[in-house]
């Protein structure tokens, strides 16, 4: 239990959007994916995901790990099949935000979503690292109030909203380790992330890697600031976290692409460099193959689900 302490005390917890989705036609996105983690409480109709379209019940939450690519129909009846690309571009054809009274009061098939961040030390994506499937909570007493106090809060403007949003995002997040805790979901990746918390070198190597994204992140530094040889530090962090450096850093990088695009006016080239790209044509080949659609669309999109 000391781990999952450390674990949940080294979290940084962002609160990015929520909204209320009206469903207005039946989709099926055959390769969704966010950047952030998405938790979906359904409150009318049908949402199912996965190869074998699990299937999330009223009042379920959907919990969707950042940068795991999967299927999900949302909506009854007979579906559209579209790539995530395709969606993007039309979804103001098949979601409608609604307001918070108007769903309380109108019999539609809808359900609310909640995006955040929870990263390791502010460096590693938590549940990404953790490579989970996307899973469902069912009838959680803590889980469910704390997205209706977020969402509320939301679209607020009394005093300190932010504020509230900031607590109760964090106090979800906890709710959700929880669960995988009491339930013994995900054990052997729980266990092995823990050794996040148990060498000190591999946090620096974590830290250089975040504020260096633009620099020169090739073995030979990263070994230098672990104190490792050249040789070693490709072995030595796949043994402690199960991914390559290279592979993690490109994932670093294109996560803070991702997050420029939405929060910056800076040109793709720009950002392309920023992130550690000299070459603004092999940047854009690389987001493309990572995300399944173009830099550009993912700047006019700003969040899968914000319409």
């Amino acid at each position: 239990m000391e781990d999952y302490n450390k674990i949940i005390e080294s979290l940084n917890v962002h609160f990015k959007k929520a909204n209320n989705i009206r469903i207005i036609q039946p989709i099926t996105i055959e390769n969704y994916y966010d950047v952030e983690n998405t938790v979906i409480r359904l409150n009318n109709g049908e949402i199912s995901f996965g190869k074998e379209k699990e299937t999330v019940k009223k009042g379920d939450v959907l919990f969707i790990p950042g940068g795991k690519n999967i299927s999900v129909t949302f909506g009854s009846g007979n579906a559209i099949s579209l790539s995530n690309d395709d969606f993007i571009s039309r979804k103001e054809n098949y979601f409608k935000s609604i307001a918070l009274a108007d769903l309380e009061t109108e019999n539609v098939e809808s359900f609310t979503y909640v995006n955040f961040d929870a990263k390791v030390f502010d460096s590693v994506n938590f549940f990404a690292s953790l490579d989970i499937p996307p899973f469902v909570i069912r009838n959680n007493p803590k889980i469910n109030p704390a997205v209706a106090t977020i969402i509320e809060e939301n679209s607020s403007s009394l005093a300190g909203h932010e504020r509230i949003i900031k607590l109760i995002t964090d106090h979800m997040v906890v709710e959700i380790i929880r669960y995988v805790i009491k339930n013994q979901l995900f054990v052997e990746q729980l266990a092995t992330n823990s050794t996040y918390f148990k060498d000190p070198r591999l946090i620096d190597i974590f830290a250089y890697i975040k504020e260096n994204l633009d620099g020169d992140l090739s073995n030979k530094n990263l070994a230098s600031v672990a104190n490792v040889s050249e040789d070693y530090v490709g072995q030595y962090f796949k043994m402690l976290t199960g991914i390559n450096p290279q592979d993690y850093i490109e994932y670093q990088r294109m996560e803070r692409a991702v997050s420029l695009l939405r929060t910056s006016k800076k040109s793709i080239r720009e950002i392309g460099s920023d992130v550690g790209y000299k070459d603004t044509a092999y940047f854009c080949r690389r987001f493309k193959m990572m995300f399944g659609i173009p830099a550009g669309k993912m700047r006019r999109r700003e969040s899968l689900m914000n319409v």
